[in-house]
């Protein structure tokens, strides 16, 4: 199945399914912590249509020129790992209800796989946010954003926490959502950043998080807990831990692990702070505080690489750049910039030329705004 020849009016429904930036939390989310995500102008766009069908469903990318045809009533996983995330949905979707039945979706996508921007939470939300609306199975957002990632455990392997699907979902324009990963309370917070913007330089060295560093992160951290919940039982995630219980404990667990610890429990604390200085707007401590995360991902969490450092670093050099961080998962993707508007130009240009003289690799560029979170086109 392919797009070329479709007429729009055949489609019963398109879906705009967005990517996500986070400006502070990062490695967070699944240890109980704090985020600062939203949604934005990057986007998967899906074409949804009924089939007539009862059970067949046909899919195809764009961006892949590829597709993938399944039968409702025989869902399993797949050994091509994309076609895992699609199928990963309708199997969390079966869960709850048995209204779904065949479909065709067409995907089409200008976000870039790979650059930390969460491909994956758009897909997986775009087609349960279309699939919901396609078959009125009556599911509201934090459902979906919940399947997603269950999604993404159970198919995919990779032990994810909420905060790319929760984003990619609940997000609105021009705001950024604090978001408490325990709780799933959540508040809206104004964006309000001029003249600055928020820049992101894609690395384009690709990660894959399923490969098993992530997961090794998650048990780290959970290691850690389980040694101090011998002494307060009460203790279930880093999310409860201070600073002063952590450090009790430096010398009765390996060194690694209380490394991870220190880290999530400081950016915890970074997190709440930087929302402070946001609503002072106080830009410059925001920006202080970005790098003090990229200087814990780098040394203490040790999931960046030395793409992500030079560009760190090379934006240290410019007035214009009052913070900087690798974003994502790691090992690759993008950092995240808070630039002046009017340096935006001459610095891409100089970064490009510095990175690729370094490491042979061509650096891309581009402005990400806040935006809505899953929604019907317009």
């Amino acid at each position: 199945m392919k797009d070329a020849e479709f007429n729009p009016n055949k489609w019963d429904l398109i879906i705009d399914s967005p990517g996500r930036i986070n400006i502070i939390g990062e490695h967070t989310d699944y240890n109980n912590g704090f985020v600062l995500p939203t949604a934005i102008d990057k986007k998967i766009k899906f074409k949804f249509k009924k089939n007539g069908s009862i059970n067949t469903c046909s899919i195809y990318s764009k961006n892949f020129d590829t597709s993938m045809s399944f039968e409702l009533n025989k869902v399993a996983k797949s050994e091509k790992q994309w076609e895992n995330y699609i199928l990963g949905v309708i199997y969390e979707i079966q869960q709850i209800t048995d209204k779904l039945r065949g479909f065709d979706c067409v995907l089409d996508s200008d976000i870039p796989v790979g650059s930390g921007i969460s491909s994956s939470a758009a897909l997986e939300c775009g087609l349960a946010y279309g699939l919901n609306e396609l078959f009125d199975l009556k599911l509201s957002k934090q459902t979906i954003a919940e399947l997603s990632q269950r999604a993404e455990h159970n198919y995919v392997g990779t032990k994810c926490g909420i905060m790319d699907q929760f984003a990619s979902v609940m997000s609105k324009k021009d705001h950024i959502i604090l978001l408490d990963c325990q709780s799933l309370d959540y508040e809206f917070v104004p964006l309000n950043i001029k003249p600055f913007k928020i820049l992101l330089l894609n690395t384009n060295v690709s990660h894959n998080l399923a490969s098993g560093e992530y997961n090794i992160r998650r048990s780290q951290c959970e290691h850690g807990v389980e040694i101090i919940k011998q002494k307060y039982p009460e203790i279930n995630s880093l999310r409860n831990v201070s600073l002063p219980v952590l450090q009790e404990f430096e010398s009765h667990m390996p060194e690694v692990n209380y490394k991870r610890c220190l880290y999530v429990v400081q950016e915890k604390e970074r997190v709440l702070n930087a929302v402070k200085a946001l609503r002072k707007d106080l830009l410059h401590k925001v920006g202080a505080y970005m790098y003090e995360t990229h200087d814990g991902l780098q040394n203490q969490y040790e999931v960046s690489c030395p793409e992500l450092d030079f560009l760190v670093d090379f934006s240290k050099k410019y007035d214009e750049v009052i913070g900087a961080r690798m974003m994502g998962g790691g090992f690759g993707g993008c950092t995240i910039n808070l630039i002046h508007g009017d340096a935006i130009d001459s610095f891409v240009a100089d970064a490009s030329k510095a990175y690729h003289d370094k490491f042979n690799i061509k650096l891309t560029a581009f402005e990400a705004m806040p935006s809505q979170g899953t929604s019907i086109a317009n």
